[in-house]
């Protein structure tokens, strides 16, 4: 592993503890090119994760608190008229930037959260038919608070295929709030040690993109994929962009995991993050009582394993 994604994971600990099977899933998801949504409730250390990894990496940082009243145009620009050239510029949104933090994304609109599609998409955003490259990398980081429904708007399951991974931070252990009490989160994070930039991390994006796939593991992915699509226990199976994503997860795993080739392991240690927010059970699993997390465990017990 570049010893880069080691010193940035050592840099992240000093003020995300007990934690560290999400830092190396974030990670994962940023060498893989892919957005993070993390789902859990208030204080967890959410906001605190996404700043210590803009402070470790250089990365030009931006967030944007969503609420009912924050527009499109917040996010993506506006076209405005020069009062002395009398032509009208563009001023650049929220979203032109490296690390782009959207918290609790379900309290703002619709039409606001779908500005995020094309950006989180494609890596440009058009404003009067002009379309506008962002910086690279770019990386949103979203999040939202499960608990409590007023004033929320769900996000479809169109902008929710968009997020590489979905996660949940939780609640730190017994030993670990005691350090997070002993310790100051804010002075941790100001002291943070630089330890890459962005051009760094495409760089690294490029090697974990060159990570060999044995044509087994292919056909393992595409196995697991398909069983989702049963409509006995799922009524929406993974798109083509999930499966996608669960290779690019698997590869990165692999490079955190010191080895230059994906092994069946590395598919499995990711499909939970990459896939509980892409499929919706069937009514008859819901009459069953089994979550989704269940059913796809149930799937992964059934599919034979790729021996590599």
């Amino acid at each position: 592993m570049d010893s880069t994604v080691t010193y940035l994971k050592n840099e992240i600990k000093k003020v995300i503890k007990g934690k560290d099977e999400i830092i190396d899933k974030t990670i994962c998801a940023i060498l893989a090119g892919g957005h993070i949504l993390l789902e859990d409730i208030p204080g967890v250390g959410k906001t605190t994760l996404a700043t210590a990894i803009s402070k470790s990496m250089a990365l030009n940082y931006k967030r944007v608190q969503f609420t009912p009243d924050v527009l499109p145009s917040d996010l993506i620009g506006f076209s405005m008229p020069n009062s002395i050239t009398k032509e009208f510029e563009f001023k650049p949104g929220a979203v032109f930037c490296n690390l782009f933090l959207a918290d609790e994304i379900n309290r703002t609109s619709p039409k606001t959260q779908s500005a995020l599609l094309e950006v989180m998409e494609e890596g440009n955003v058009s404003v009067d038919g002009i379309t506008k490259q962002l910086p690279k990398p770019f990386i949103v980081i979203a999040t939202q608070n499960p608990i409590g429904s007023s004033g929320t708007q769900r996000l479809p399951e169109s902008q929710l295929d968009r997020f590489m991974i979905r996660l949940s931070m939780g609640y730190p252990d017994h030993e670990n709030a005691i350090q997070i009490l002993k310790g100051n989160a804010y002075d941790a994070l100001s002291s943070l040690s630089v330890c890459g930039y962005p051009d760094t991390i495409l760089e690294l994006q490029d090697t974990v993109g060159k990570i060999f796939v044995d044509d087994s593991i292919y056909e393992y992915i595409i196995t697991l994929t398909e069983a989702t699509r049963n409509p006995e226990e799922f009524s929406l199976g993974l798109s083509p962009r999930g499966s996608i994503a669960l290779l690019k997860m698997a590869k990165a795993s692999a490079f955190l995991n010191l080895r230059n080739y994906v092994t069946a392991n590395d598919v499995i240690s990711v499909f939970f993050d990459v896939s509980c927010h892409r499929v919706l059970l069937s009514g008859k699993a819901r009459a069953q009582g089994l979550t989704i997390r269940q059913t796809l465990s149930n799937l992964i017990l059934r599919v034979p394993v790729t021996r590599i």
